[in-house]
């Protein structure tokens, strides 16, 4: 039995019809801090429930008035009891019994005769919230005592200065409890009525997941060799009997302080915890199976491999034992265990009916990790499982290991991968802003010297009408209106491409500019070149941003303009400007639209998604408005569909 001295962990309802499991179970549940609710039928239960609310169920299959897999199926089934944790508690021996209360929900499933400091553990874990590794906890010290009065002793002392205590009267109940609860130290009596502390402290240095919780032994003989005994065995410190508190705690400081060196994180599941064996066979591992459950094993027997990979499809195991008291069925069994995904890493034993040599060498052959005799004494089998098991142990470690460690020398690499990507990049970002800069500069040149030669070809023009006007006829002035008309054209595409380079050009000058009072502004300007043509515009208030001044009045200068003409069809044309609820700009209109198909044409130069009879336009505005948003840090879509007006979005960051 274990006893802790904590607060109340929670509530829980055990059902079960014998009177001495459930009063064991009471005892052991109170003993740890749990307050029960013993139910002898289903109807007591589902009244106890209606009542109040519990933490956890214990719950056996065979009641008198019902079947605990229907009353696991209506606990999941209900809103409010949902998520209760669930153990089951069963003499039954078939595996279809097992998986079908796991299927059905059950979080764990023993068979009796059960471990009840296992269970209480296990209730303990399934109830206890999962916490981060970075964050800080009480430290936690176990005590190992069969005096209950040397172990209140303890408490009191370690309680007063800040420290969790947990509290085991025998070896074998402290190893579990370490198992269950991975204290921060433990504390442990080097007399104890089952195994010696010194034989706890080996099998906690022997195992994986608790071998670094520093261990103190407590000795009241003043022998100088109960020290040695103790150092040999793995102990960080030997307190005797008598010793002062200050000396004892300032051990147990030094212990955990020395302990404390970081290394990989390995998650090892402890060798002390309550272990499932799927026994395969029945014949003669009837025997066996009994023994193996007087020492702490929940053994569970298949009568087929199929049953017994069914099973673990539903329920950790950690060893399987196969029976071969049919070779050929036997063998055949152990290929197909052996080959299963998931499976083929279990230690695998087969107990043969023989010590025949060829037969061990086949069972070794067909996958099996180890055979033994059948008619060889129990503790044998014992004594195998348990070196099987820290044989995985040990090669599960190993290998989070060299996991670890892999991941560390990926991460390594790709750290270094990325600071050479970065280095390109930066080489790279400053050679094409220079390139870019270069062919601003160019265009700009292009674009101005175009200048003076389309504006002798228009003056040309117009001289010439003055001078042969009377002599042409109406198709004459046509193209001479055709050629001047082009000029223009020609011009106004100059004059945007130059308003283009500067874009990328001009220096920002970040200030907090109201970009509805902006529209406004705009809007009103269009209305007035528009010969009184009615438009509905809604300029949303607060619309607020860091920007540049101008460069964001030609944003919205050509988005305005491009909503004004586009919705020049509408028969009631609608211009809204506000913000969206993702924090983005908005320009919407109901006119034209497009095809979304054609959107990722929008925003490069000379892309028209319109006949330039329909609507005129030079096809660059659009490739500023980017420009302009990007330099700002935004991004810039549109959302359209033909003849449902187009609307479009821009963020200005900061």
């Amino acid at each position: 039995m274990t006893t802790e001295h904590v607060e109340t962990t929670g509530t829980v309802l055990i059902l079960d019809d014998s009177l001495t499991v459930r009063m064991d179970l009471v005892q052991a549940f109170e003993s740890a801090g749990w307050r029960t609710l013993p139910c002898a039928t289903v109807a007591a239960a589902w009244e106890q429930l209606a009542a109040e609310a519990v933490d956890c169920v214990v719950l056996d299959v065979n009641l008198p008035d019902g079947n605990g897999v229907d009353v696991l199926r209506q606990l999941r089934t209900a809103p409010t009891t949902a998520a209760l944790p669930v153990l089951m508690l069963s003499t039954e021996a078939e595996v279809q019994d097992r998986i079908r209360g796991l299927r059905t929900g059950a979080d764990e499933y023993l068979g009796k005769p059960y471990d009840s400091g296992y269970l209480v553990s296990r209730a303990a874990e399934l109830l206890a919230p999962a916490t981060p590794a970075e964050t800080e906890h009480t430290v936690r010290v176990l005590v190992i005592d069969d005096s209950a009065e040397v172990r209140e002793r303890f408490a009191e002392l370690l309680q007063d200065n800040g420290y969790e205590v947990v509290q085991a009267d025998s070896g074998l109940a402290g190893l579990r409890l370490a198992a269950a609860r991975r204290p921060d130290a433990v504390l442990v009596d080097a007399a104890l009525p089952d195994i010696d502390g010194a034989t706890v402290i080996r099998r906690i240095r022997l195992d994986s997941a608790l071998r670094g919780i520093p261990c103190l032994l407590l000795a009241a003989s003043d022998d100088a060799g109960a020290e040695l005994t103790a150092l040999d065995a793995g102990a960080d410190a030997f307190v005797r009997a008598g010793t002062d508190a200050d000396v004892v705690l300032a051990k147990l400081s030094a212990a955990l302080r020395q302990n404390s060196a970081p290394g990989p994180a390995v998650d090892t599941a402890s060798l002390q915890r309550l272990k499932k064996v799927v026994a395969i066979g029945e014949a003669l591992l009837a025997a066996h199976a009994e023994h193996l459950r007087s020492e702490g094993f929940d053994v569970v027997q298949a009568r087929t491999g199929e049953e017994a990979l069914e099973l673990i499809a539903f329920q950790r195991c950690d060893c399987i034992l196969i029976e071969l008291e049919d070779p050929e069925a036997g063998l055949d069994v152990c290929r197909k265990v052996k080959a299963a995904p998931g499976v083929r890493d279990l230690p695998l034993i087969v107990i043969g009916v023989d010590d025949h040599r060829q037969t061990m060498i086949d069972a070794l052959g067909a996958g099996a990790d180890d055979y033994v005799n059948g008619a060889a004494d129990p503790r044998v089998l014992l004594a195998r499982i348990r070196a099987q098991l820290q044989r995985k142990q040990i090669a599960d470690e190993h290998r989070q290991i060299r996991e670890s460690l892999l991941r560390k020398e990926i991460e390594a690499a790709q750290a270094r991968a990325d600071a050479e990507i970065a280095l390109t990049k930066a080489a790279m970002v400053e050679e094409l802003e220079r390139k870019n800069q270069e062919l601003e500069a160019f265009s700009y040149s292009v674009s101005h010297d175009l200048r003076s030669p389309l504006r002798a070809i228009d003056g040309f023009t117009a001289m010439l009408l003055e001078v042969v006007d009377e002599h042409l006829d109406d198709s004459g002035r046509h193209y001479a209106d055709r050629i001047r008309a082009s000029v223009k054209r020609m011009n106004e595409m100059i004059d945007d491409l130059i308003e283009l380079s500067r874009v990328g050009r001009a220096e920002l000058q970040r200030r907090t500019v109201d970009l509805g009072a902006m529209a406004a502004e705009i809007l009103a300007d269009l209305a007035v070149g528009s010969n009184g043509r009615s438009v509905e515009t809604v300029v949303a208030a607060d619309l607020f941003a860091t920007a540049d001044s101008r460069l964001v009045r030609n944003v919205l200068e050509n988005l305005l303009s491009n909503a004004w003409k586009f919705s020049g069809q509408a028969e009631a044309p609608r211009i809204e400007v506000g913000r969206g609820r993702a924090g983005e700009f908005f320009v919407q209109d109901n006119g034209a639209g497009f095809e979304m198909s054609q959107a990722k044409r929008l925003f490069s130069p000379f892309q028209r998604l319109h006949k330039q009879s329909e609507f005129p336009g030079t096809g660059i505005g659009l490739a500023t408005v980017h420009r302009i948003v990007e330099r700002h840090g935004g991004r810039i879509w549109a959302e359209s569909s033909p003849g449902q007006g187009a609307t479009f979005r821009f963020t200005l960051p900061g």
